[in-house]
């Protein structure tokens, strides 16, 4: 920025302002000043601002690069042999596959903990538009009694299944809930509060995605010699299969009144992720204020200045605790989606079916995304035997549900 400096008229200012002589008034000629000068002066925090556009630039390359893994998968679902899997899992497959071959795409990196993260949630809040709580409430009140015990069953044999085998257990809790609830969207929705991290939640939804996939092409093929009415045959897939979409596919061959039990049983079970979600949290805090007390104990058997450590050790332990478990804010989202297509949309708000149907696909490509992200953090070669063996759990523990629901249907 360019000024001049007059003595005279720093005089004449001076004296009528009453300011002692020797002060120099800073005056600006703005004559001086130019596009070239202001940035090189600094009027503008130029440096920052390049930054941030770079930053941005990069984030954007790296959602438009989950988005290219997104469309490959949906392209890959649509091949005969891979329909069947769809989009979601084939898309994990090829995100896991680049890694194994080409490794992280660090430059990346921005936009693809963008997609992981921010697209995830958004997902999930726009998922809520599936759910309709009204006819859940009036028409399946029993079926949703049985949704808690599926839940419940598969939560428990699935860690149970997993102690045993000496699995991880961290992972086997993710695989669990997405068995008992509704797959890769209820593992999306609890990792953060379990402060999963991103390589056991890409494992765990590609996972579910596989043995969904092979329950409902079995469900199929088991319909004509299972000894179930269609009415009978969409509540045992409602009630056991992994995903929407696997519940889906293997009730539509038995017919329309198959496919809508099947979807009502479902989703019971994706309206119980909400109350689970609170569960786990208050889980959470229980384990932490458990530690907490134990490390007060230990506190007071030390020494004054082992004492103090541990005071300062304990205090940023806390403030991480808090970090660790927020609420999933995002699931209030999920909630007013839910309240807003089963109350106000279609009865107060008409929106054409063309536009819903939209909003479906667009959930469907930004979880896709997002499971894109987390499948680029999964890295085959640290994949110890330890996820093979919860790998063995949800089949087991899928296998467990499938003839406990049948018996009871």
């Amino acid at each position: 920025m360019a000024a001049t400096y007059t003595t005279s008229e720093s005089n004449r200012h001076n004296e009528n302002n009453g300011i002692a002589e020797g002060h120099i008034k800073y005056v600006v000629d703005h004559r001086h000043v130019t596009p070239s000068t202001a940035r090189s002066g600094g009027m503008w925090p130029t440096g920052r601002r390049d930054a941030a556009k770079q930053h941005a630039l990069e984030a954007a390359r790296g959602v438009g690069f989950t988005l290219l893994l997104a469309l490959l998968g949906f392209a890959l679902s649509s091949l005969n042999g891979l329909a069947a899997i769809g989009p979601m899992a084939c898309a994990i497959l090829l995100a896991v596959t680049y890694r194994h071959l080409c490794g992280y795409p660090e430059r990346f990196r921005a936009g693809i903990q963008f997609s992981s993260k921010n697209l995830l949630r958004l997902a999930i809040i726009l998922f809520g538009l599936k759910l309709n709580i009204g006819v859940i409430f009036q028409q399946g009140i029993g079926l949703l009694l049985r949704d808690v015990l599926v839940v419940l069953f598969a939560i428990s044999l699935t860690l149970l299944l997993a102690k045993w085998f000496k699995a991880d257990l961290s992972l086997s809790l993710l695989l669990g809930i997405g068995t008992g609830v509704c797959g890769a969207a209820a593992i999306a929705a609890v990792s953060p509060i379990l402060k999963s991290n991103e390589e056991d939640t890409a494992v765990s939804a590609g996972m579910i995605a596989l043995i969904g996939t092979v329950f409902a092409v079995g469900y199929s093929v088991l319909r004509p010699i299972a000894g179930l009415t269609d009415i009978q045959y969409g509540i045992w897939a409602g009630a056991s299969l992994h995903e929407i979409a696997h519940a889906a596919m293997a009730a539509a061959p038995a017919g329309r009144d198959a496919l809508a039990i099947a979807l009502l049983a479902k989703l019971g079970r994706v309206f119980l992720l909400v109350p689970l979600s609170l569960v786990l949290i208050m889980w959470m805090r229980s384990k932490e204020r458990g530690r907490r007390r134990r490390s007060e104990q230990q506190e007071h058997q030390q020494q004054q200045e082992a004492q103090q450590k541990q005071e300062h050790q304990q205090q940023e332990a806390r403030v991480e605790s808090a970090a660790a478990i927020q609420f999933p804010w995002f699931l209030l989202g999920f909630v007013a989606m839910s309240l807003l297509g089963s109350y106000v949309i279609g009865e107060f708000i008409v929106i054409p079916a063309g536009i819903m149907d939209g909003v479906s696909s667009l959930t469907t490509l930004l979880l896709t995304m997002a499971m894109v992200g987390l499948g680029l953090n999964v890295s085959l070669r640290n994949i110890r035997a330890a996820k093979l063996k919860a790998l063995a759990a949800l089949s087991l523990t899928s296998i467990a549900l499938a003839i406990a629901t049948y018996v009871t249907v």
